[in-house]
């Protein structure tokens, strides 16, 4: 850490009541490796509330106040956990000088990440399974309700669409059905009246040679 003894050691007691009080603090990456290694033999000894636990932990600590925090709320909170009561959460690093820094929390009063971890452990719990299984058939006949009904209703929709498919196919191929001779008189008829057309004319010629 680059400082002497008693300089390290005040540090970490600082450290430690600071975390202690405030349940996180943010430090650099080496500095909370360190202080992890310190806090977490006295919360063990937190756990036996008695004179010379309390005592021990003074000698550490040198701050009262965060002595009978530990020993009546943190060591509450931690009764359960066998160990690993600190979480370190890296968060870059500083402007200045580049140093990693990081978060140092205390596991057990992060609420966020318990709340998470809870809710996930009630859903996978056997009462949960049993609820479900108990409620699936009366889903079930429901679902099965719904989707006859919405057969039916799918069966008689289509049925609608091909009838109007059919009618109006059937209207088209009638319209072009009509619509087709028509077409071949009007030819035949514009053909016709010019067909006579051209000997009548060659008559014409003929008829004026013969007058001159």
């Amino acid at each position: 850490m680059g400082r002497k003894t008693a300089h390290r050691s005040a540090m970490l007691s600082n450290m430690a009541s600071s975390l202690i009080m405030h349940k996180r603090i943010f430090t650099t990456v080496p500095k909370a490796k360190e202080l992890r290694k310190y806090v977490e033999p006295l919360i063990t000894k937190s756990k036996e509330d008695t004179t010379h636990s309390r005592r021990e932990v003074f000698s550490k600590l040198q701050n009262k106040v965060a002595v009978t925090e530990l020993f009546q709320t943190v060591s509450q909170k931690v009764a359960d956990r066998p160990g690993g009561y600190t979480r370190i959460i890296k968060t870059g690093f500083r402007l200045g000088d580049n140093a990693a820094m990081c978060f140092i929390e205390l596991v057990d009063f992060n609420e966020n990440m318990l709340g998470d971890g809870k809710a996930a452990k009630k859903t996978r719990t056997r009462r949960s399974r049993r609820k479900a299984t108990d409620a699936a058939p009366v889903v079930d006949a429901s679902k099965a309700k719904k989707t006859k009904e919405v057969k039916e209703v799918e069966e008689n929709v289509q049925e609608e669409v091909t009838e109007v498919v059919e009618t109006v196919v059937a209207e088209t191929v009638e319209t072009e059905a009509t619509e087709e001779p028509t077409e071949e008189k009007v030819d035949e008829v514009t053909v016709e009246p010019e067909m006579p057309q051209e000997p009548a004319e060659e008559k014409t010629t003929e008829e004026s040679e013969e007058v001159q």
